[in-house]
């Protein structure tokens, strides 16, 4: 089953704050820097016309009395794991999904628990007595089911629970429009509607050869993946288990932040530049890998007409120091930035590899530099990301002190 915790944020904060029970309430980000969107709305303000990542000033506008309420990343992140800690009482086969969804494998626990309707109804419970979230259930027979049960069905009635066998989907999903699909957005569902597919089951009629040739003509030569991606999701198809590793897997490590104003010196984006490089290699070294390849991405504030860039490098020898990844970013920016404002910066490090075997360097003191860096990931461990930083952190450009008061760009 896929468990989502109804309005997650914005009920953590209700279950926190008892007078707010039945005023309508929004999570929502910090205006003066410039990401005043709503994060979370709770079903009366739902009801009001308020929804997600519109401006606060729009959702004042429709729900005047709406009660608007910081972020608190850090407390969803400990209600998140005490809800998962609920749903290992029933499995061990649980898989984040997202801070508030979770797939769960029940197969093995009806003897102890009963039915998967059982178990859902039980976990609303628990959940709801022990954290105030109420949270909705979709059942069936594989991942993509349960998930299309979930958001399609659950969250439209009033018990939150819907079970979607695979036998029934010409009944129950195939009905529904092309963009109530999972992975289906709105621009997807523009080109489906010009190829004449409107329904899910239109779309799990088409005989895949067709589909293939079809997304072809549309995409160009590489369609064949997703052709039978959206095939078999329509179909109800999806043979991935639940798995407790299933996003151990690291193929990169990267950060990147939308910035409080244009930035529209080189100057100024370095400083930046050399803060992510920072924070990437600091969080490369603590998962034990370092990279191959350097990758930076710079955007402009106008997201009607794009701007910027997105480049990569691959280095001579793998690393994991700030130092090494600053001097390729360097090299990225003055050879593709096109000298427009600058909104959104991002620094990657991809093609890991272990930190524990590497090429010695018969020049340099790679090693020094190395347990120097170590040394400082401890210190902010154990005082903060701000204990110890950069001097240019500390100028106007600079965002690393404000950065270290957050989690995913929101204050924790």
């Amino acid at each position: 089953m896929l468990l989502d915790c109804q309005s997650f944020y914005a009920s953590v904060e209700k279950a926190a704050n008892p007078e707010y029970a039945d005023k309508p309430l929004a999570v929502c980000g910090d205006p003066l820097r410039r990401s005043g969107i709503v994060l979370a709305a709770c079903p009366l303000a739902k009801k009001a016309g308020v929804t997600t990542a519109e401006r606060i000033g729009d959702a004042i506008g429709k729900c005047p009395d709406i009660i608007v309420v910081k972020p608190r990343m850090q407390e969803y992140i400990r209600v998140s794991l005490q809800i998962s800690d609920i749903y290992r009482t029933f499995t061990d086969l649980v898989e984040p999904y997202s801070i508030d969804e979770q797939f769960i494998d029940v197969s093995g626990s009806s003897k102890l628990f009963g039915s998967a309707k059982d178990i859902a109804r039980s976990i609303q419970q628990q959940v709801k007595e022990a954290t105030g979230v109420w949270v909705r259930a979709g059942i069936s027979e594989n991942k993509i089911l349960a998930k299309m049960a979930c958001d399609n069905f659950a969250k439209k009635n009033s018990e939150g629970i819907f079970e979607l066998p695979q036998k029934d989907i010409a009944k129950d999903l195939w009905q529904l429009p092309v963009n109530k699909m999972f992975m289906v957005g709105s621009r997807m569902m523009n080109h489906f509607m010009i190829m004449g597919i409107h329904t899910i089951g239109d779309l799990a009629k088409v005989p895949l050869p067709r589909l293939k040739t079809m997304l072809r003509t549309r995409f160009g030569k590489q369609s064949d993946i997703q052709a039978e991606q959206y095939w078999r999701i329509a179909n109800g198809i999806d043979d991935s288990p639940v798995t407790l590793d299933t996003h151990d897997t690291q193929k990169s490590i990267g950060h990147q932040m939308t910035l409080p104003r244009d930035y529209r010196s080189l100057e100024e984006i370095l400083v930046v530049i050399l803060e992510l490089a920072e924070l990437v290699c600091q969080h490369t070294r603590a998962k034990g890998y370092m990279g191959w390849v350097v990758s930076v991405g710079c955007m402009g504030a106008d997201y009607g007409r794009p701007s910027g860039f997105f480049r990569q490098m691959k280095m001579p020898d793998p690393t994991n120091l700030a130092e090494d990844v600053y001097e390729i970013a360097k090299i990225l920016i003055d050879k593709h930035w096109d000298k427009q404002p600058v909104r959104k910066v991002g620094i990657t490090l991809s093609d890991l590899t272990s930190d524990q075997e590497y090429q010695y360097v018969l020049f340099g003191d790679r090693e020094k530099k190395m347990g120097l860096a170590h040394t400082m990931d401890r210190i902010k461990e154990r005082y903060g990301d701000a204990s110890i930083m950069k001097a240019v952190s500390v100028s106007k450009a600079g965002q690393a002190k404000d950065r270290s008061n957050k989690i995913g760009g929101h204050y924790k």
